[in-house]
Formats: structure tokens, C-alpha cells, sequence
């Protein structure tokens, strides 16, 4: 099928290896890929901090643009919650409401397209370490990802998952970190803790931006451990 690719703009800016990592995993499945360039932001930033109108002039072109797709592939939950579910939300009312459910309902967060669009799970990655699953907090409330992303690692030859002991948020938040430093400090330093009892050579999660904030911290505390992206993951041989 024709995958239209939505690269938010965290990943587009900071963290493009992840995009390229999902380009190759579809390619490789024999799937054509289609990427939007003059897209970036959804809009995620203002819809959560309470600026709906400021959210919908941001995620108005995202949603003509992307509406007529045949599937959308979404490098983040995050940003995936965003325009599944919340876009109808953010759209009710107004003449895109349709639009909005008619492209909610063909979104997909990369793993969950893995597993649940396509059925697949071995993609004959190799990753020799130790690792743990940080779940980001839209990823796994808003869309219930959870055991997509652990049926892949299960298949990647030669890595070891071993959950964290309290599944809670990073601290991140994107704007929540910007607004309330200290608390979001507070509660990533939990996070760091719960990874690296597990002993663990790599946390992995699906949101670069949670991974962004976890790395900075963990470097800042001079700890080894480091984060990488499932996507990294599952195109390592």
C-alpha cells in the first residue's frame, strides 16, 4: 500500500535517524512511502496547553493534507494520540468534523501499524544487549500501546527485555516540562531510578521526546545507561 509518513517535528529537527528507520522498515516490507515535507507540527503543543483556536489553525492543513491518505504512519504516540484521537475532539462542531474521524480512523502509531495493520513482528533485526520499555503516556492511554512494541523486541535475535518495576510518566510532557521544571525533574529522576535497577543497557520507547528528556537526565547524573529508539531498534542487524 501507499504510506503517507507524518514526521513530527521533534523527530524532524532532533531525532531524523528515527524517521529514516521507519523508511527503511516499510520499504523493506514492500510498501511505498509517501512524506509530506511541508508538514511538521500537529498542533499537540497549543491543544494542551488550552489554545484550541491557536491548535486549529496549526492542524487544519495537517488534516487536508493528510485526509485523502490510504494509510498514515506516525513516528511518535505522542503526536499519534494527537491526531486519532484528539483531532476529532478538537475539530467537533466545525465544517472538518468529518475530515477529522475519516483520517483518525486510518492513523496509526508506527509499532501498532507493525503489528496490527500488517501482522508483522519479525523483522529480522539482532540487538545484543539488555534493555527496558519506557511506555509513553499517550502511546499507552490514548491508543493502548502496550503489547505491540514488546511482541518486536520479542522477535529481535539476541536482545534481553526486562521490565521496569513501576510502569509512570517521565516527566516530560513537552509543554508540562517547559511550565513546571522542577516537578518534571523530580518525576524523571523516578524514571532514571526505575530503568536502572533493572540493569539495563538501553531504555527503548516509541517517543523520541521522552527518550530526549530521560537521556538528558541520565546524562546529567553520569550514568551509562543510554536511550534508543524502537525504530533504531528494529532495523540493527
Amino acid at each position: 500500500m501507499t504510506v503517507t509518513l507524518f514526521i513530527p517535528c521533534f523527530v524532524d529537527l532532533m531525532f531524523p535517524r528515527v524517521g529514516i528507520s521507519i523508511v527503511q522498515l516499510l520499504e523493506g516490507l514492500g510498501h511505498k512511502i509517501e512524506y509530506p515535507a511541508e508538514l511538521a507540527c500537529c498542533g499537540q503543543p497549543a491543544f494542551n496547553s488550552g489554545y484550541w483556536d491557536e491548535a486549529r489553525v496549526v492542524a487544519l492543513p495537517v488534516l487536508q493534507r493528510l485526509k485523502n491518505a490510504e494509510a498514515v504512519v506516525i513516528a511518535s504516540g505522542s503526536c499519534g494520540a494527537m491526531i486519532k484521537v484528539f483531532y476529532p475532539q478538537l475539530f467537533a462542531g466545525t465544517e472538518h468534523e468529518a475530515d477529522a474521524k475519516k483520517l483518525s480512523a486510518k492513523c496509526w502509531e508506527f509499532s501498532d501499524f507493525l503489528v496490527s495493520k500488517l501482522g508483522v513482528t519479525d523483522l529480522g533485526a539482532k540487538f545484543p544487549h539488555k534493555v527496558t520499555f519506557h511506555d509513553g503516556c499517550h502511546g499507552l492511554r490514548e491508543l493502548g500501546l502496550k503489547k505491540g512494541p514488546r511482541a518486536l523486541l520479542a522477535k529481535v535475535r539476541d536482545l534481553e527485555l526486562v521490565e521496569m518495576k513501576d510502569e509512570v510518566c517521565c516527566g516530560f510532557g513537552g509543554t508540562f516540562a517547559a511550565k513546571f521544571p522542577m516537578i518534571s525533574t523530580a518525576m524523571g529522576d523516578v524514571k532514571c531510578a526505575s530503568a536502572a535497577e533493572t540493569g539495563a543497557e538501553y531504555i527503548v520507547s516509541n517517543d523520541s521526546s521522552c527518550l530526549m528528556h530521560v537521556q538528558g537526565l541520565l546524562d546529567k547524573q553520569g550514568k551509562k545507561l543510554k536511550t534508543i529508539h524502537l525504530a533504531e531498534v528494529l532495523t540493527s542487524k
